[in-house]
């Protein structure tokens, strides 16, 4: 069942107790479910802390408190990712048509003038990607985002896996296949709307 945590500050012996009863129960839970959705263990500590820190920071009553503290993980990995270097948007995405109403993403990413619209199609962009990443298997999930993202070489990821070159070549080859289909999917409905 769902732990209730009811947050209130004339209570602040119970509530820290009843914080760090959670947070101890829900460590390792969690943790292990944010490394599966990061390239390292270092930026799933983080997001840890971070998701625990808003958690005993918080002054609203959270009720069900397990799939609050998920909830935020899961759009604490979003922002891990938004703020990272854009993937190598030459591999996800086709090329620009030349026609007048044709929709480029990497113009409206890459912008650095910012209004409602461009961010609200820089956020679904970046909740579109998590979505693709996370139905890719893991292998090539992993790859992809070491390289693009995490900017680390081949040989690093082979020097650390010790699966070869060609294989991780392939896997990133097939996981970008797999973000392009999804992007073009969004960005036709967008063009459709």
């Amino acid at each position: 069942m769902e732990d209730v945590l009811t947050i209130s500050p004339a209570m602040s012996a119970d509530r820290n107790t009843n914080i760090t009863h959670i947070i101890k129960s829900m460590s390792k839970r969690l943790l292990g479910f944010i490394k599966k959705r990061v390239a390292s263990p270092e930026d799933a500590e983080d997001i840890l802390q971070d998701v625990f820190y808003q958690f005993a920071g918080s002054t609203e009553p959270i009720n069900q408190a397990s799939s609050w503290l998920f909830k935020v993980a899961t759009n604490k990995i979003t922002d891990s990712y938004r703020k990272k270097k854009l993937p190598l948007a030459d591999d996800i995405f086709t090329p620009a048509s030349t026609e007048e109403d044709s929709f480029d993403w990497k113009e409206i990413l890459l912008q650095t003038d910012t209004n409602p619209e461009t961010e609200y199609l820089r956020n679904i962009f970046w909740d579109e990607l998590q979505l693709a990443l996370n139905e890719l298997p893991a292998e090539q999930r992993d790859v992809f985002i070491e390289h693009e993202m995490n900017g680390v070489s081949f040989k690093e990821i082979e020097a650390a896996t010790g699966v070869s070159v060609a294989t991780l070549i392939s896997r990133k080859r097939y996981a970008v296949l797999h973000l392009r289909e999804r992007l073009q999917i969004l960005k036709d409905e967008l063009l459709n709307y």
